[in-house]
């Protein structure tokens, strides 16, 4: 799996636009480096290929590469940011993306969406959620632009604001999920289309142990995977837990830095 990372030169608390993010409560930058060196080192040990993008300054949360686009297949959807604050992205995601030879898509610019963040894919289908940072008009878009089937689920928590902080995909046939950050109709649409779902209790999910990646069996996540640890064993996974502890500041964790490209 080849992953895109940035590295967060440039990472801090800078704004508030989720219920994580308090400028008050400041980045530790030399621990936040440590943390992201800790998750590209794994990635590596995993035998993964890291493709860097650069950082730039005035946009601390480039290091969420996750949000820069949604991919498949060769091509990218690229993000349009519901806040101001990040739309200044934009630009520099499309380049990087393209420069990789992706067929570049855009939605319409009146159009929030945000990515890998709002949409994850199940084998071959997409979830993708609504709520927050992505409108719903979007995903009937990006259906169309991918030539996928889309299931949307509707966000409620404001503490799970994008799809990926509550909802992980393990394999084609496994999800994780926590139950109480959806509607009760998506959450049941969850259980009704996914085979073998792993329910996680709220207060397992507020340490963003959803934010996780599977490579080869291992669930890499934060420090909260740990208490999932007998369910996912049971189906068939291991887990590595890292600290995140200075991108949950910012609503973020292992899935929120990693954008899988292939």
């Amino acid at each position: 799996m080849s992953i895109l990372m940035c590295r967060p030169d440039f990472f801090g608390i800078e704004y508030e636009i989720n219920p994580w993010m308090k400028v008050r409560n400041p980045v530790d930058r030399e621990q936040a480096s440590k943390q992201w060196q800790d998750l590209y080192l794994s990635y590596r040990r995993l035998d993964q290929t890291i493709d860097l993008v650069e950082p730039r300054p005035g946009q601390p949360d480039m290091v969420f590469t996750a949000n820069a686009a949604l991919v498949h297949d060769r091509k990218a959807v690229l993000s349009h940011f519901a806040y101001p604050e990040r739309q200044g992205e934009e630009p520099f995601w499309w380049a990087a993306l393209y420069d990789r030879g992706f067929e570049m898509k855009l939605l319409p610019g009146g159009v929030a969406f945000e990515g890998a963040g709002d949409a994850l894919f199940v084998g071959d289908r997409l979830f993708a959620g609504y709520g927050f940072r992505t409108d719903i008009e979007a995903h009937r878009l990006i259906g169309e632009a991918l030539d996928v089937e889309v299931v949307s689920l509707e966000l409620v928590d404001p503490r799970f604001y994008h799809l990926d902080t509550c909802f992980c995909p393990l394999t084609r046939d496994v999800v994780m999920y926590a139950p109480d950050a959806f509607a009760p109709a998506s959450a049941r649409t969850i259980r009704q289309r996914v085979a073998h779902v792993i329910e996680v209790p709220i207060d397992v999910a507020v340490a963003f142990a959803c934010n996780a990646i599977n490579v080869g069996g291992r669930v890499l996540s934060s420090q909260g995977v740990e208490s999932l640890k007998h369910d996912l064993k049971h189906a068939g996974f291991s887990v590595l837990p890292l600290p995140m502890t200075e991108f949950i500041k910012a609503g973020g964790g292992v899935r929120c830095l990693s954008l899988p490209l292939d």
